[in-house]
């Protein structure tokens, strides 16, 4: 494979992120509503039926979580298996209610890694809110004081932001494995395939000089979570005359511990689009 950089390229995440949202404002609220008064295992009992329903009718969310545990498993996959993976991003959905709440006493987190974080510094997402914007503009009801948190991706002083919250001893979240419209991307290969990746996270970190560090979270059932950091750079530097090889290389490092932890956890990918090239 070449590496090269693909700049503005329709990918099927963009195609993906403009259909209609499922989830509306009305069944969000009643869903916190649910988890607030009756109390989550109450509320993971609706659950199933929830999953049921999107199983039967999200037709392509449907096809690419076959596709992905098929090439995941590497034998046959059935409904069930299909309804696990659908049934654990509802959970961590429905988890999330509490979390932004911040009643963290409800769940049993097991944190690997923690030493990368030799200090406490406040965090920074770098998120795309333009898809999803019920399900976004209903967790910033829930806890207000994150909105600020968020540092929209395709503003003109994006980068400026970015600098001065790295400056004053912020960490910059972002997607590793998520293409948005008109992101540049490069190619790797994830589970025996090749993939379209964001070029974005290495250039960005490129660009700042910053040390960078993978952060997965896994859901292992019931109500425990399992957090992992790890090293991955002191900096990133890009070679002028080799941009899209380095690109590259740093992405598919990326993508060989995104693959690591998808097989390590299987049900926890949530990238419910057609994700291979």
């Amino acid at each position: 494979m070449i590496p090269q950089v693909l700049g503005n390229r329709a990918s099927e995440a963009d195609r993906w992120a403009s259909l209609p949202e499922r989830g509306t404002p009305l069944s969000l609220r009643a869903i916190a509503w649910i988890a607030i008064h009756i109390g989550r295992w109450g509320a993971r009992l609706l659950l199933y039926p929830i999953t049921l329903y999107f199983v039967i009718t999200a037709h392509a969310a449907r096809r690419t979580s076959y596709e992905y545990l098929k090439r995941l498993r590497g034998e046959p996959v059935h409904w069930w298996h299909v309804f696990h993976h659908f049934h654990c991003f509802a959970a961590t959905i429905l988890d999330r209610v509490y979390l932004l709440r911040g009643e963290f006493e409800r769940f049993r987190v097991t944190v690997h890694g923690k030493e990368i974080l030799h200090r406490q510094i406040e965090s920074k997402v770098l998120m795309d809110a333009e898809h999803n914007q019920n399900i976004t503009h209903f967790f910033d009801a829930l806890n207000p004081t994150l909105a600020g948190t968020v540092i929209a991706p395709d503003r003109l002083d994006t980068l400026i932001r970015v600098k001065e919250n790295l400056d004053a001893g912020c960490f910059i979240g972002m997607l590793g494995d998520r293409v948005s419209g008109g992101d540049k991307a490069t190619q790797c290969e994830f589970l025996s395939a090749h993939a379209t990746f964001p070029a974005g996270p290495v250039l960005v970190a490129g660009t700042m000089r910053c040390p960078v560090i993978l952060f997965f979270g896994l859901y292992r059932g019931g109500n425990s979570y399992e957090i992992h950091f790890e090293h991955f750079a002191d900096e990133i530097i890009l070679d002028r005359n080799h941009r899209a090889r380095d690109i590259q290389l740093w992405m598919q490092r990326y993508a060989q511990r995104l693959e690591h932890y998808a097989r390590l956890a299987p049900y926890n990918w949530f990238n419910f689009y057609p994700f291979w090239d």
